[in-house]
């Protein structure tokens, strides 16, 4: 299962040259770049939970019969995670395409 073959392909990639190249480390710049909102926003979002939890009664109020604002807060949790993962996969295939473009670029013949 996890042990395919790997492809003569990548036996003849100058890896090295690569991580050098301009092209690749402007993928990597633009790709951090749009990442770090997304990981900054939920890290604040994540951590703010315990926070509020523990330290406030911001969340124990009742916000439909008995669901409390801790539950609408930990189902919002889930939506932002499904809601950021459909955005990166969106964006995901440009990477994908750039970054075979950059090994297409240096496959040693």
């Amino acid at each position: 299962m996890g042990n395919a073959p790997q492809s003569k392909q990548s036996s003849n990639i100058d890896y090295e040259k690569i991580v050098s190249s301009s092209e690749f480390k402007n993928l990597v710049k633009s790709k951090n770049k749009f990442m770090a909102p997304f990981v900054i926003f939920f890290f604040l979002a994540y951590f703010t939970m315990p926070v509020l939890t523990g330290f406030t009664e911001v969340l124990e109020a009742k916000v439909i019969g008995w669901v409390t604002g801790t539950w609408v807060y930990a189902f919002g949790m889930f939506i932002m995670v499904w809601t950021f993962s459909t955005i990166y996969m969106s964006r995901s295939s440009k990477f994908d395409a750039d970054a075979e473009e950059i090994i297409n670029k240096n496959i040693l013949n």
